[in-house]
């Protein structure tokens, strides 16, 4: 594993939700994440099942969010839902992808993490493929593009024993 970006990873409040609108509106963004009215984050923010993350780097100054779903699930299986950094190609990403994973693992019965991607976002699937999780799987033209065209969705997991071990792995001894 690569060296790991320091941030700072912090639940969102309902303060921070013009810097998640902010950053899905980033041009650009709407290729890859949705957007979401700004009534649906206040909802889910205030939802048991969902969480949302700023991180900060430096702290204090956002850079990125990312949003946890089906965390009320009793099967073990939680979703990471977006995850978006305002000035991506900065291992700011890297880093946020780690944090939102870690947590998720350490704060929660979690068993299966897993997400969804775009099968076009080859820097996504690659940083997640690098970071342990697994292609399980895909829904054929299940996202609408902007231009009106469809694309696949993938989806990948990451199991607790597949995490634990990547994590004392990168223990030194």
């Amino acid at each position: 594993m690569a060296p790991r970006l320091t941030l700072n990873l912090r639940r969102a409040t309902a303060e921070d939700l013009p810097f998640v609108m902010a950053v899905e509106a980033t041009p650009g963004h709407d290729a890859f994440i949705n957007r979401q009215p700004e009534a649906e984050h206040a909802a889910q923010l205030a939802s048991s099942a969902f969480a949302y993350f700023i991180a900060e780097a430096p702290p204090g100054t956002p850079v990125g969010f990312a949003i946890l779903s089906d965390l009320t699930d009793t099967r073990g299986n939680h979703c990471l839902k977006r995850i978006a950094v305002a000035e991506p190609g900065r291992g700011l990403g890297t880093a946020l992808f780690n944090a939102v994973t870690d947590w998720a693992f350490a704060n929660t019965p979690v068993h299966r993490f897993w997400l969804h991607t775009l099968a076009g976002n080859a820097r996504a699937r690659h940083l997640y493929g690098r970071e342990g999780f697994t292609e399980e799987g895909r829904l054929r033209q299940a996202r609408p593009r902007p231009d009106g065209s469809r694309e696949d969705l993938v989806i990948m997991s990451i199991l607790r024993p597949e995490w634990q071990a990547r994590r004392a792995a990168a223990t030194p001894a």
